[in-house]
């Protein structure tokens, strides 16, 4: 089946792979689309993303699709059925599991290799797509879904300050949950100027430019005496480094940027501690996936807004090794047509 195959870190091609073998608890999905995510790029320089890679491997873990065939032990879902997948798999009887902690899983695993024309995940991992949500729409919710649990860890009251850190697809993504509640100011610190009107129109109440700005002494011009919350999008030691940096007193911190293992961020364990920091990360994203999909399809979240350019999978293999479109949001895989032929 064509597929996007990562051979070895900086080797990434469209090729024929073996099709996944149906268990008798699985479905069969035809993907219809994919998202390009942060991991995918990490993988393809040689870095893990949330779980070890073993090469080859086919990249991609945000689809959505149509069902094609179940497994003789599933009763939920039928040929035809327009669906999305959660692409973690937990067991559900480890002593993490039983603590309420799936995405802590001893015998986790990975259930979609998803650049490819099918998948066949557990049954338990697929979720059906209401009708007011379309296919491509759908593959967001997965990292939307990643979006509400890092939000849960920001521990947000009602009229806290917060200050995202990039304005990729994933900040874009942290705005529009934002925009729904009852939160303070929100401060968006963005490299790329053209992003401004974008973060203004859509909910952020300050944009600054750290490349020209001094963004503490911005906020305190702009009046907001503290930043309560920050969520930093970006993952590089820079970026973390200022996050925490940005930070007002007795804030919370959350790095959900995935950072470079080699490349590790000076930690200013002072700086903290005379602001008494809570820093705190998010993993995946246990238990949110039914929200995000629901999110999507009342259209609370904006689809629009997060999604930068739609582009085939030869396309998306150029995108991997030169990023230029995911520097304005995120990409989206269309591996069929309407017609359900694969492009």
């Amino acid at each position: 089946m064509k597929s996007i195959v990562l051979h070895q870190p900086g080797n990434v091609s469209v090729c024929d792979f073996p099709e996944p073998v149906l268990a008798e608890d699985g479905v069969r999905i035809a993907v219809y689309y994919g998202g390009l995510c942060g991991t995918d790029f990490h993988k393809y320089h040689g870095r893990n993303g949330s779980r070890k890679v073993t090469y080859p491997v086919i990249l991609g873990h945000e689809i959505s699709g149509v069902v094609e065939e179940t497994g003789s032990k599933v009763t939920r879902f039928k040929k035809g059925d327009r669906v999305t997948v959660d692409p973690n798999y937990s067991c559900g009887q480890c002593w993490f599991c039983r603590h309420d902690m799936p995405h802590m899983c001893e015998n986790a695993k990975g259930v979609v290799k998803g650049f490819t024309e099918y998948i066949c995940p557990p049954e338990v991992n697929v979720y059906p797509l209401p009708e007011t949500l379309s296919l491509r729409d759908a593959c967001l919710s997965e990292p939307l879904s990643c979006c509400l649990h890092g939000i849960s860890q920001l521990d947000l009251k009602i009229g806290n300050s917060v200050l995202i850190v990039g304005l990729g697809s994933i900040g874009m993504m942290m705005l529009e949950l934002l925009k729904t509640g009852k939160t303070g100011p929100i401060i968006v610190v963005e490299t790329d100027v053209s992003k401004k009107e974008k973060a203004l129109a859509h909910g952020a109440d300050l944009f600054i430019d750290p490349l020209h700005e001094d963004v503490k002494d911005v906020i305190g011009k702009a009046g907001i005496r503290n930043v309560d919350r920050v969520f930093e999008c970006v993952g590089n030691r820079h970026t973390i480094q200022n996050a925490l940096h940005y930070a007002g007193n007795c804030a919370t911190v959350v790095l959900f940027g995935v950072s470079d293992p080699n490349d590790p961020p000076i930690f200013d364990q002072y700086e903290a501690f005379t602001k008494e920091l809570t820093i705190k990360n998010s993993f995946i994203n246990p238990y949110m996936m039914q929200t995000a999909i629901d999110l999507l399809a009342d259209k609370t979240i904006n689809a629009e807004a997060i999604i930068a350019k739609e582009v085939s999978m030869e396309e998306c293999v150029e995108e991997i090794k030169n990023p230029v479109f995911s520097r304005q949001g995120k990409v989206i895989i269309k591996i069929r047509n309407e017609e359900g032929q694969v492009l």
